[in-house]
């Protein structure tokens, strides 16, 4: 079943085939209509209806009011009557001697007749003539009138017509019986109208008859069966969209799209809006007379258009009631709940204890209340001059008001740049602003503290690293004196040799680690003294590749050196900057996997100078950057290698101190580092 709910398919099927099958169903009754009308001999639907008492009683009725409409208004006011379909114009003819009036005609205000009657109508007692044909002569028109197809004459009470159903003997009756008027509401007056026939025949209203009649001529029991075939299949397949409309597959819930989520009754106008404007396009087909080769297009058209609208209203309706929204898409909803979520702000901001929003609320509504007495007291040129006075008073308050929130807001942003020596006189505010002023008076106190706070314990580390690398620097020192001297004793025991050696290399070690100790604590202190002077930043590189050469050897590790051919000069410490070059060369030396390549770049552009280093590590690093150049920590967890985890961080700090950035970035095991300066 939930694929069945969930098939797109299926659903486009019942789409396309609902149009089909209502079109067949809609035309099956009206062939219903026509057979039980019109029998199954009739090959004229126009004919048909001419020859029916229902053809004389329109034609009746839509004469008897165009007269009754003519006497019951002057000549002057048939012609200001603001309406193109009822105002008459008066023109001139050379060969009638009375006026003449002309009207437009009628296009469906009483009856479908109103579009093919042509008619001349004439005051027994003024002699004036009116009419809805424009013509040369009308003589000739009244003396042609009778040798039309299909016209009515009523002259004296004397009628002349081809139209049996409201002949001489008929007229009367059939006016009295199916007409609010009479036919003696044509006294006084001499009426000539003829009927278009060829326009008639070809009206939208006998053209679909007379399609629909030609399709089931010759099966008359046709319309039936189609009726209850269609019913059912209309409806079961109504039933199945509205039970599958908005499952789709993958979708757990229905979703609404745009066309859903717009406002329900725009959507509702939207729609209504197109149906009513393909309708207008058969209205007008029809008024201009079309015949059937474009009335039945024009009629599809508006049909399936207006099919598509009414189906996207349809699905979008059944989308939101399923979803729980129907009420939700409302336009009027929406203001409702906006304006239910306004009032109940307002009203928690007034019962709420804090005082600053109820001191702006109730300031706000004493404004309004305040200006608006004064507005009624505007009749007074005083009135005038106290409401003036008021808002430009109201004006002056709220800038020295802004004026106060601005220092407070130069304050915070001093505090948030790092500015200790902020404070503010508390005396300058009042309310709120002052107890604002007094808590960022407290922050900025505290903050300056914490800085204190935090200098002195960087500058207590700083002695302590310093005094106790000076206090293990002298035995230390010792201790390789003692070992240098144990080197060059004859000592012919390989153990000794052996545990010599390694006392060789751990005070080594050591030494290195007091060194970079005492190295780190200076450059976090700021207690290094640069020496600045003009270095040969490319000769540095190649000296410190030299000398690394055959540590590099040993792990079988080939330098690809980039490096321009001129000579990159840059003003630095040529002590520290060889540190930089020199730590970072010891750590790929250290943690580099052996028969890989050392890329290195060097180069000099307009605005800066660049030093690249990249390298494979042995191991994979699973550390971020950022860990890496913490102090005492290495990329190489178990710790089996040399260093003391500071090489890095050293180099960071001295690179920083020269005016450098120092950016280290990992990939698997790709390790790089770029060091740049800024050339002025």
């Amino acid at each position: 079943m939930e694929k069945l709910r969930e098939s797109t398919a299926l659903k486009c099927l019942c789409y396309i085939l609902i149009p089909i099958f209502f079109l067949i169903l809609l035309i099956s009754i009206i062939g219903v209509y026509i057979t039980s009308q019109y029998g199954s001999t009739n090959q004229n639907m126009a004919q048909g209806f001419v020859d029916s008492e229902v053809f004389g009683e329109q034609y009746l009725d839509s004469i008897i009011t165009e007269v009754r409409y003519i006497k019951n208004n002057s000549t002057k006011d048939l012609e200001t009557i603001d309406s193109g379909y009822f105002k008459y114009n008066q023109i001139d003819v050379d060969n009638y001697d009375k006026k003449v009036y002309y009207k437009a005609p009628d296009y469906y205000y009483n009856s479908i007749l109103y579009s093919y009657i042509s008619y001349i109508i004439i005051d027994e007692e003024t002699g004036d003539l009116f009419t809805n044909i424009k013509s040369k002569d009308y003589n000739r028109d009244i003396e042609n009138a009778q040798n039309q197809k299909i016209f009515w004459n009523y002259d004296k009470q004397n009628i002349t017509t081809t139209i049996e159903s409201i002949n001489q003997d008929n007229a009367k009756y059939l006016a009295a019986t199916y007409s609010y008027y009479s036919i003696d509401d044509l006294s006084n007056m001499k009426v000539y109208t003829w009927l278009s026939e060829e326009a008639f025949n070809y009206s939208y209203f006998f053209a679909i008859q007379q399609t629909i009649y030609n399709i089931f001529q010759k099966s008359p029991n046709a319309p039936a069966y189609l009726i209850f075939v269609t019913s059912i299949a209309l409806i079961t397949m109504i039933v199945y969209l509205c039970w599958a409309i908005g499952y789709e597959k993958e979708k757990k819930q229905i979703e609404l799209n745009r066309i859903d989520r717009l406002s329900y009754e725009i959507l509702f106008i939207l729609v209504m809006f197109i149906v009513g404007l393909l309708m207008s396009l058969v209205v007008l087909s029809a008024e201009l007379k079309a015949n059937q080769k474009i009335i039945i297009p024009v009629v599809l058209l508006e049909y399936l258009g207006s099919y598509v609208a009414l189906s996207v209203l349809f699905v979008s309706t059944i989308k939101r009631i399923k979803a729980k929204k129907f009420w939700h898409t409302f336009a009027i909803y929406r203001i409702y709940n906006w304006t239910r979520k306004t009032i109940k702000y307002i009203m928690e901001k007034i019962t709420d204890k804090s005082n600053v929003n109820k001191k702006i609320i109730i300031l706000y509504l004493l404004f309004i209340v305040i200006s608006i007495i004064l507005v009624g007291a505007l009749g007074s040129f005083l009135g005038f001059i106290l409401l003036m006075a008021f808002w430009f008073g109201t004006l002056y308050l709220l800038i020295q008001y802004g004026k106060k929130l601005t220092i407070i807001q130069n304050a915070l942003k001093d505090i948030y740049e790092g500015k200790s020596d902020v404070h503010l006189n508390e005396e300058d505010f009042s309310g709120l602003l002052k107890r604002m002023a007094k808590y960022i008076n407290d922050i900025a106190g505290g903050f300056t503290n914490a800085i204190e706070q935090s200098l002195k314990s960087e500058r207590l580390k700083t002695e302590l690293i310093t005094n106790v690398s000076h206090d293990i620097k002298t035995p230390l020192t010792s201790i390789i004196n003692y070992v240098d001297l144990l080197k060059k004793e004859d000592i012919n025991d390989a153990k000794i040799e052996q545990y010599i050696a390694i006392l060789d290399k751990k005070s080594q070690r050591l030494k290195k680690l007091i060194e970079d100790l005492v190295e780190a604590s200076k450059v976090s202190s700021g207690n290094v003294k640069l020496n600045v002077e003009n270095i040969n930043l490319k000769e540095l590189l190649n000296q410190a590749i030299g000398e690394f050469e055959d540590r590099f050897q040993k792990k079988n590790l080939k330098v690809d050196l980039d490096i321009p051919k001129s000579d990159i000069i840059i003003e630095a410490d040529n002590r520290y900057m060889y540190r930089i070059i020199d730590n970072l060369f010891s750590n790929i030396s250290k943690y580099a996997m052996e028969n890989t390549r050392i890329y290195i770049r060097l180069q000099k552009n307009d605005k800066n100078i660049e030093l690249e280093m990249k390298n494979i590590s042995a191991t994979r690093l699973n550390i971020s950057a950022d860990e890496l150049m913490q102090r005492f920590v290495r990329g190489d967890k178990s710790r089996y290698t040399e260093g003391s985890g500071l090489g890095l961080s050293i180099a960071e700090s001295l690179t920083e101190i020269q005016g450098g950035s120092f950016k280290i970035s990992i990939d698997g095991d790709l390790f790089k580092v770029l060091l740049k300066w800024n050339v002025e």
